[in-house]
């Protein structure tokens, strides 16, 4: 029987219940204790959210599903797809000791996250390499650092789009569509990370492939520290497109490819609440989360790498 091929799936990770929240937290902080005031903050966000997100599952649902479409594809060589998250548990090194362990010998490594950055999409490439370095024989790796150029995955967020404005009680011509991804610290510019360069040709050609001719960009879910990190913030730019007199608002976080704390939160309870105080209707585009199209995206990155950027490890 021949050797199985893998894919990694990557992505942040989740506390499963309210308990893990803390120790969740020192992970994220690299092992230093955060705050009580901190721990309290985030414990409540969770709460707010029904005490935890589905990221989890959405994801082993992803894996199953996309198990099944590349099987159903190659009937000669077996495929496996592992989970593996960053933050918690099963973490990236869980996934790779199941990896070795089932005697794979290629292996395509996917953070579930489109675009770019040093900062984040670097440090999973430097756990799967050192992780990779422990193996005698490690499978041939291929790690997809960049994909929101992949047609499909354009397609996916321009039709959610479409859906979106049709959902809505106003005309598309009086909705602005405001595209996010998650903001990261401003130092990033002092080294020329692609980052917000990406987001903003990912952006510019999403909003074409809808049909969309009034958007903009902003960031969400920046951290609470005293370096500055990169805006415009979401709230910002709904207490913008308040002044500017418009009433309508269809957010669009491309930056994200699931429900979690960013969305069920961020957007959904606070950006939301910010909106409504201004007398804003606020919506946002359904996420992809384990759907057809999404599944059919990550077989066309793993199969055919459209649109993609890909090292070998």
């Amino acid at each position: 029987m021949p050797k199985p091929k893998g894919v990694l799936l990557m992505a942040y990770g989740t506390p499963r219940n309210l308990s893990e929240v803390a120790a969740y937290y020192r992970d994220i902080r690299g092992g230093r204790d955060p705050s009580p005031e901190e721990v309290n903050e985030l414990t409540e966000r969770y709460r707010m959210v029904g005490g935890k997100t589905p990221l989890l599952e959405i994801t082993l649902s992803v894996a199953n599903l996309l198990e099944e479409r590349l099987n159903w594809e190659s009937s000669a060589t077996p495929w496996r797809v592992y989970v593996g998250m960053k933050h918690w548990h099963p973490y990236i090194s869980e996934a790779i000791d199941s990896i070795v362990a089932d005697g794979v010998d290629e292996l395509v490594a996917l953070p579930l996250a489109p675009h770019y950055s040093k900062m984040s999409i670097a440090g999973y490439e430097e756990m799967v390499v050192r992780n990779l370095e422990k193996v005698a024989s490690p499978p041939a790796t291929r790690f997809i650092e960049s994909w929101h150029a992949n047609p499909r995955f354009i397609e996916l967020i321009a039709q959610r789009i479409r859906d979106g404005m049709g959902n809505c009680s106003a005309e598309p011509a009086d909705v602005e569509v405001v595209f996010t991804a998650h903001s990261l610290p401003a130092r990033i510019l002092d080294y020329g990370d692609p980052y917000p360069q990406e987001l903003m040709e990912s952006a510019t050609v999403v909003a074409r492939a809808a049909g969309v001719e009034s958007w903009r960009f902003a960031y969400q879910s920046a951290g609470k520290t005293v370096t500055p990190w990169l805006g415009p913030d979401i709230l910002d730019s709904i207490e913008e497109i308040s002044r500017e007199g418009k009433k309508n608002i269809l957010v669009v976080p491309f930056g994200f490819v699931c429900n979690h704390l960013e969305i069920l939160s961020d957007i959904d309870i606070e950006a939301l609440e910010a909106a409504t105080a201004l007398g804003v209707n606020l919506a946002r585009i359904a996420m992809p989360n384990d759907s057809s199209e999404f599944i059919e995206t990550l077989f066309d990155l793993i199969t055919v790498g459209a649109g993609a950027r890909i090292v070998d490890l």
